[in-house]
């Protein structure tokens, strides 16, 4: 107990201490928001992995799908690492960092205004992100009562405060940048903890090819009549899986938290640099999430998934682990959330007051008191989060974890297509963008309201939310062209950023008289 209450303390000072470090970094708008848009590709990088792999993915997300599809579930994190990070970074990276800035864009209601003129696709955008990141702000809580009522006599409630209360104050103070750093170190331990947990637990089964022998020998016929299946290639459902694969890579191109990442870049060293650390990081975190969730069933004697649910399984694979692991395994969870939490929340109250408060609540706001207005809406959003997070464990209302994967599904569907088309397509309407957002967030809503009227294939939030996404490619630019051509003159001002001319050595570029 000595040892889990030291490295929490240690932790938790770092986190503080790096928060009060960066407020200098954090007096005005572009620096509490985006660091200045002068953030390295270690920092950028790390922020996006972390913000990317929450206590939703660690126990709730590789719990329950390396249940239902076994060593398969590891697909997910190689989808991760390959559309969700590496693909995200080359297709959305640069001309992201190009276009918001020559936008002067800090959010991206406000690139979906100056991109495509209008203001009301921004009050509608900013709508978006605010209902719906909230909770998913408090799922992110979930997966923590399990392992702290695993490693600590501590109640649940005093741990969830105590989390949101340091997160709260690292981020009020630093902004961005503290953000940023925090990350960084929240990220090192991911790595390293998730590496640690995985050797530990194929230790206590034998080593890798017993376990996969074991998993082999596990049989449910209410899932599957072929044999060794949950330890085969594809699993016993791989197209459940591939939607699986689709809402959490694909999903991260079109969440607010995720892309804005982008904004803040410092070089275009950073962007190549970026693109490599952040595919190893989601390659290792990521992929070694789900191929841990993925021997579950080997502890199936020790699991009641009708009573405990699939947040169960993950705890109980790690019950085992000497204390030095547990207290690993607990500041990596830890730090996976409040990474991903400080980003959630910056992105709630930074969307809320230049998008919705600034002109058109508060019609005189200068510099100093938006970055006010955003510290004081922190503080808001993460005792709202504390607040659900309670009322949800407390009273076992398990919508609300349900909710996550509608939230993720509603933002990614609505913002993904026209995001993609707005930085690539000049022929994007407005009013297609409009049919985006309304599409996903009716049939996602939908989904949580009336899931037995849907088709049985997207009854699940997260097949419903990947049908979204992908239909959103489709409406666009089908919509687009028929509807009235954009503003020519908006349009090429926005594409303008492009044309510029740079000067490049000749160790990136072939000049013209090489032949």
């Amino acid at each position: 107990m000595v040892i889990k209450v030291l490295m929490l303390v240690i932790f938790f000072a770092v986190m503080i201490g790096i928060g009060f470090y960066c407020r200098k970094n954090s007096t005005d708008v572009n620096g509490f928001v985006l660091g200045g848009r002068s953030v390295g590709p270690w920092l950028t990088a790390f922020a996006y992995g972390t913000s990317y792999f929450s206590a939703v993915v660690f126990v709730g997300y590789a719990g329950q799908f390396g249940w239902k599809y076994g060593i398969a579930a590891t697909w997910a994190g190689i989808g991760n690492t390959i559309l969700g990070s590496l693909l995200a970074w080359v297709i959305l990276g640069r001309r992201t960092r190009i276009m918001t800035q020559h936008l002067d864009s800090a959010t991206m209601p406000q690139f979906f205004e100056a991109r495509f003129g209008s203001s009301s696709l921004k009050i509608a955008a900013s709508v978006i992100t605010f209902i719906f990141l909230i909770p998913y702000t408090a799922s992110l809580y979930n997966g923590l009562s399990r392992l702290f009522g695993m490693a600590f006599s501590v109640d649940y409630t005093v741990c969830v405060i105590v989390m949101a209360v340091l997160t709260g104050i690292y981020v009020v103070a630093g902004g961005y940048m503290a953000t940023a750093i925090n990350d960084f170190v929240q990220g090192i331990v991911m790595l390293f903890g998730i590496t640690a947990v995985i050797l530990a637990v194929l230790k206590s089964q034998g080593g890798l090819l017993a376990a996969l022998d074991g998993l082999a020998r596990v049989s449910d016929e209410t899932v599957s009549t072929t044999p060794g299946v949950f330890a085969s290639f594809l699993g016993p459902d791989p197209l459940n899986l591939l939607g699986v694969v689709l809402l959490t890579s694909l999903g991260t191109w079109g969440l607010p938290q995720m892309v804005q990442k982008f904004y803040a870049i410092k070089s275009e060293k950073s962007i190549s640099t970026g693109t490599v650390i952040s595919t190893f990081f989601s390659l290792i975190v990521a992929g070694g999430c789900y191929f841990l969730g993925g021997f579950g069933r080997l502890f199936s004697d020790k699991i009641d998934i009708a009573a405990n649910g699939f947040d169960s399984v993950i705890p109980t694979m790690l019950s085992g682990l000497p204390d030095i692991l547990i207290a690993i395994v607990v500041i990596l969870v830890l730090s996976a959330s409040m990474s991903t939490l400080s980003s959630l929340v910056l992105t709630s109250s930074s969307t809320l007051t230049l998008d919705l408060l600034k002109g058109y609540i508060i019609r005189e706001m200068d510099e100093k008191k938006q970055v006010f207005i955003m510290r004081c809406l922190i503080v808001v959003f993460v005792a709202l989060s504390v607040v659900i997070a309670i009322i949800q464990y407390k009273s076992n209302v398990t919508f609300i974890a349900q909710l996550m994967g509608v939230s993720w599904g509603a933002l990614a569907g609505a913002f993904l297509a026209p995001f993609l088309y707005g930085l690539y397509w000049k022929g994007a309407t407005k009013i297609s963008c409009w049919c985006s957002f309304l599409f996903s967030t009716v049939v996602m809503l939908a989904n949580m309201l009336v899931r037995p009227s849907f088709p049985v294939l997207l009854q699940s939030p997260i097949n419903a939310g990947a049908f979204c996404m992908i239909a959103g490619l489709v409406i666009v630019p089908v919509v687009s062209l028929f509807t009235p051509k954009p503003n020519k003159k908006v349009v090429d001002d926005a594409f303008a950023c492009y044309d510029q001319k740079v000067i490049v050595t000749r160790s990136h570029m072939l000049g013209d008289d090489e032949q």
